[in-house]
């Protein structure tokens, strides 16, 4: 398998709370992997160790062969990972429009900051305007109708589809979905996450996934990490992690 990303013999404790015992898992490029467990089993703090909000108290992880495990969240972003949150974190009292032209805009700060350290990434940020990139993400994620409404009056749904758009905005080598589909009501989740799949796709993005809907989990992913107690309780497709006895008895209750 070629990984993209490794966790090598994790450990994170919370006082007497274990949050990650001996996590060691590898990523191959382009999958998508749900991650599932109970509250507290140690998914979120997996995702908040490579994305930088959380040190491991030992252990180590690579992008693409490249130690990333003391960077800041905003030096790891820049590697390639991104993420959303559970809890979509937009700027409720501008539009639809205006938060995507933030995030492209600090994209494309960034980008020039690098092309003047580095000649070769000069062309990296041109683009015609703020506004025709941003109608371009709107149309991508079928965002367009809703361009001018203010974000923090959208629909849960319409808030974490922007949530992800915004992630996307920097074309990341990987995603992190944070249960994208809670909150949503059950007859839009799926149309949520087929607009959300469609662009990562469409992008060749790796996605780790944490959720709780296990129809969500069957449907979109092609392995599955179970989490219990902060260690990986079961890893491998979806069939075989969902039918183990101790994923049903200590994660899905099936």
């Amino acid at each position: 398998m070629n990984a993209i990303l490794e966790a090598r013999n994790l450990n994170k404790r919370f006082g007497a709370i274990v949050a990650a015992e001996d996590v060691s898992v590898a990523i191959a490029a382009d999958a998508v992997v749900g991650l599932i467990g109970a509250n507290g089993a140690g998914k979120t703090t997996f995702v908040n160790m490579v994305t930088g909000y959380l040190k491991p108290d030992s252990g180590q992880i690579a992008l693409e062969g490249n130690d990333i495990t003391t960077l800041r969240p905003r030096q790891i972003t820049r590697r390639g990972i991104c993420r959303s949150f559970q809890i979509p974190q937009l700027y409720d009292t501008m539009t639809v429009r205006e938060n995507l032209e933030i995030g492209l805009g600090i994209l494309w700060l960034n980008r020039r900051r690098m092309a003047a350290e580095s000649p070769a990434a000069a062309g990296a940020g041109k683009a015609a305007s703020l506004d025709a990139a941003a109608q371009d993400i709107l149309e991508q994620f079928h965002l367009a109708a809703h361009r001018d409404r203010i974000a923090g009056e959208l629909p849960e749904g319409l808030r974490k589809l922007l949530d992800i758009a915004m992630a996307l905005i920097a074309r990341p080598r990987i995603l992190l979905l944070d249960e994208p589909t809670s909150g949503v009501s059950a007859d839009e989740k799926f149309d949520i996450m087929d607009r959300v799949m469609t662009a990562v796709h469409a992008q060749g993005v790796t996605v780790l996934f944490v959720e709780h809907d296990m129809d969500i989990v069957r449907r979109y992913s092609q392995r599955v990490l179970a989490f219990y107690q902060g260690r990986i309780l079961a890893d491998g497709s979806v069939r075989d992690v969902l039918a183990d006895e101790d994923v049903r008895r200590h994660v899905t209750g099936a």
